[in-house]
């Protein structure tokens, strides 16, 4: 499930972000923010996608970089919030 969470988030950020623009090189670990692909009201608009796609409720506390600044941490939150395996 790990993997369809990291596509599923991927293709968010490249759609919302990026524009379509797949030929930005993404790489699971680059950092969202410190790379100018979201700002704050992205990451709001993040935490929306994430709440409606996987029913999760994502608290004031932890909307912060160790969570949500990159494909991996995105993915690995979502995880555990859902109990999904980190690993596939």
């Amino acid at each position: 499930m790990t993997d369809t969470i990291k596509d599923a988030v991927k293709a968010f950020v490249i759609e919302n972000f990026l524009f379509g623009d797949t030929t930005h090189a993404l790489a699971d670990t680059d950092s969202l923010i410190e790379n100018g692909i979201i700002d704050s009201t992205g990451v709001l608009e993040l935490v929306a996608f994430v709440e409606d796609r996987y029913g999760i409720a994502v608290a004031d506390s932890d909307i912060m970089p160790a969570n949500l600044d990159s494909l991996a941490r995105i993915t690995a939150f979502i995880a555990s919030k859902t109990a999904a395996p980190a690993t596939a």
